[in-house]
């Protein structure tokens, strides 16, 4: 399974009480409400967040597009894209994704994935989504012109990474005498393309098809939906003539991981409740403008969400009832994604460790845990994982092995420092040299017991 680092960089300093003066934290809150040099500050911490995530052995660092709103700092998120190339080596860097439809010429979302591509020598990943409804009160484009922008900017996009130029594109939306991109992607034919949805049926039956097959992630949604809208990809893969593989298949969750359940729901509650509650509340009028999506998938939307937004506030407790959230101890963690998992075949999961207002020490302390005691779990290998050669999977017939070292926690691997199938496992510092290794008490996770 390929673990992915998912960041909105909401604006946690914000005045909840002013903010609830008006109707959303989209499009109508005053910009006076920003401080930029809190925001400043708010922007270095994020970009550590998403750098560490890469030590910690995460397959996937990701950032996202959102305009005008506290919820998410990323109006341009190749930006962010381009300082995380130059703070990281080997992960893969996602930006889930960029709101084609929202663009006068696709062609300058195509040469800047490019140009990222390049300058990764080939770690990007595209996210492609029409972006929510408030997008288009941010921009003023027509929601109803929506599907047809996405999928005509799409096309174009496609043909500039991948036919030889200059040739002409004529469509209905997007008209080029010459498309010649410069530079081409790194990557052959082009960068994987991810689509980010809360589950529109067109956009899977468009995902699926066989000339795409494109990475589908559903977003937002509790565990019974999740399963619905990941095995409607399989079903319509099916009626394509094609099996879908788990690589296919993904979805996004915050989640947060403290030593007991308990402590967990108590560190994360306002981090949750602030996402939920605060920055992603919105009119159904804002979220879903007249136009934006069909009849049925309107529907289908109001009938299985239940009102999203509608209600006023929205307890951790029933987030968590769910699925919408994963909250608790790593064996409660590990046992809900893993149900979830076997439910759908999926093999990407998009984490949240940061949400609403959670701070940074709660942030670190998360990831740290999740990458220690959640991620190396057999449950979610499928062989050797990820880049960092300190942090696999076991191989069949071993036992995998964690631990917390005395100074703090560690990146954790193997040592093949026994003649039996059992590896002991190393912890590694974070910060000092790679030669300053100890072997740390370590937990074995097929019986529980402790390994000394």
């Amino acid at each position: 399974m390929k673990f992915t680092f998912f960041h909105l960089m909401p604006y946690r300093p914000m005045d909840m009480g002013e903010r609830h003066q008006h109707r959303a934290a989209w499009v109508v809150l005053p910009n006076t409400l920003y401080d930029p040099k809190k925001g400043a500050e708010e922007y270095r911490s994020y970009i550590d967040q998403l750098a560490y995530a890469e030590a910690l052995g995460f397959d996937v660092i990701a950032v996202n597009e959102h305009h005008q709103t506290a919820y998410g700092m990323m109006p341009a998120p190749n930006l962010i894209a381009s300082a995380l190339i130059q703070r990281t080596k080997h992960a893969k860097i996602a930006i889930l994704g960029r709101a084609l439809p929202l663009v006068n010429n696709p062609i300058n979302i195509a040469e800047e994935f490019a140009m990222l591509d390049n300058l990764s020598k080939g770690r990007i990943i595209t996210g492609f989504v029409r972006g929510i409804g408030n997008e288009y009160h941010a921009t003023g484009i027509n929601p109803y012109f929506s599907h047809e922008r996405f999928q005509e900017a799409h096309d174009l996009i496609v043909a500039a990474w991948t036919r030889p130029g200059p040739f002409s594109f004529e469509g209905e939306h997007y008209n080029l005498r010459y498309v010649n991109l410069w530079p081409r992607p790194y990557q052959t034919p082009h960068p994987p393309i991810w689509i980010p949805s809360m589950g529109s049926s067109e956009t899977i039956k468009w995902a699926a098809a066989p000339e795409r097959k494109y990475t589908f992630l559903v977003t937002f949604s509790g565990r019974d939906l999740v399963a619905r809208y990941l095995n409607l990809y399989r079903e319509q893969a099916k009626q394509y003539g094609y099996e879908a593989s788990g690589d296919q298949l993904g979805w996004a969750s915050p989640l947060y991981v403290a030593e007991t359940d308990e402590r967990a729901k108590e560190e994360a509650r306002a981090g949750i409740e602030s996402l939920f509650n605060d920055f992603l509340a919105v009119p159904w009028e804002m979220l879903m403008p007249p136009g934006y999506t069909s009849l049925s998938s309107m529907k289908n939307t109001m009938k299985m969400r239940k009102a999203l937004g509608a209600k006023k506030r929205h307890s951790l407790e029933e987030l968590m009832a769910s699925g919408t959230v994963v909250v608790g101890s790593p064996a409660t963690v590990r046992d809900e994604l893993s149900r979830l998992r076997e439910a759908t075949g999926a093999n990407n999961l998009v984490t949240m460790l940061q949400f609403g207002v959670l701070n940074d020490e709660l942030t670190k302390r998360n990831m740290e845990l999740f990458a220690a005691e959640v991620m190396p779990h057999p449950t979610f290998c499928n062989g050797p994982r990820g880049v960092n050669p300190f942090l696999r999977c076991p191989f069949a017939g071993d036992s995998l092995l964690y631990g917390v070292g005395a100074r703090g926690r560690h990146q954790m691997g193997f040592a093949e420092d026994r003649p039996t199938n059992l590896r002991r496992v190393v912890a590694m510092p974070l910060v000092g040299s790679r030669s300053d290794r100890s072997i740390v008490p370590a937990r074995d996770f097929a019986s529980g017991r402790l390994v000394s």
